[in-house]
């Protein structure tokens, strides 16, 4: 029996490969939830598309045909972190912007939660080119630990934890 071993660079070429096939030349539209408990937000460490190892983001993933947002948010979450919420106020609408990908992002506030953290994956990305490693509360400071490409446009863009919830309502991708 002959065990190929792939390189992180052959699995991301892999996988950026099947992001443009899946979402390239077209406009996607995500839904996020801001989901806050004891003084940490939620993240997604999709592992593989970041620099270095991490690239934090709130959870969320694309809305489907006929899908309300609020309902794909919840769908969504649950498929990536395992936890059932409750969908909040919209706080503000991200445009992201960078070739192949073109994605306008709802990002709603999680009023509440049950269940216990897990780290999920994306159904649609083949099983060898998942990319959440992991799912967790992070406080502030540890946030600010990574460095700006290995985070969310809008964790860089906030002054605070608090700042999330302060920034303008829409986000241009320019």
């Amino acid at each position: 029996m002959v065990i190929f071993a792939r390189s992180k660079k052959q699995v991301l070429q892999t996988l950026n490969a099947d992001i443009g096939n899946l979402y390239g030349g077209s406009v996607r539209i995500r839904v996020c939830g801001i989901c806050v408990h004891e003084s940490r937000i939620l993240l997604v460490n999709h592992s593989l598309y970041g620099s270095d190892g991490a690239f934090w983001s709130p959870p969320g993933g694309g809305v489907q045909f006929g899908e309300p947002a609020e309902r794909a948010l919840v769908r969504e979450l649950r498929e990536e972190t395992g936890l059932d919420v409750e969908v909040g106020e919209l706080l503000f609408v991200h445009e992201h912007i960078a070739a192949p990908l073109h994605a306008v992002e709802l990002f709603f506030r999680i009023k509440s939660f049950t269940g216990n953290v897990t780290s999920g994956a994306d159904p649609e990305l083949s099983a060898d080119g998942q990319i959440i490693s992991e799912v967790r509360f992070l406080d502030w400071e540890e946030i600010q630990r990574y460095q700006p490409g290995q985070r969310h446009r809008i964790l860089n863009m906030a002054a605070s934890l608090a700042g999330i919830f302060e920034l303008k309502k829409y986000i241009s991708g320019n």
